[in-house]
């Protein structure tokens, strides 16, 4: 098996995470209001964190594609 793209991984995990967090507010599990608030502790700590050399604007690029989703909506289904 050739080896998975760190791109590729990163857009499954999204993925699932997603359709995880949707599938909690349809069960009544986590209200829409905590979800938000846990898509923006995450976009919060990436804007926090210092670059490095290695990956410069890697945690800003993170927190944007965080706040985008809480903007526009989920990839997985939309509002």
């Amino acid at each position: 098996m050739p080896p998975i793209a760190p791109d590729v991984s990163g857009i499954a995990a999204l993925t699932i995470l997603e359709s995880l967090l949707l599938a909690l507010n349809d069960r009544n599990v986590l209200p829409e209001k905590e979800i938000v608030g846990i898509l923006r502790d995450a976009a919060l700590a990436h804007a926090n964190v210092p670059e490095t050399r290695d990956g410069p604007g890697h945690h800003q690029a993170v927190a944007a594609l965080i706040n985008r989703i809480l903007d526009d909506g989920n990839s997985v289904r939309r509002r």
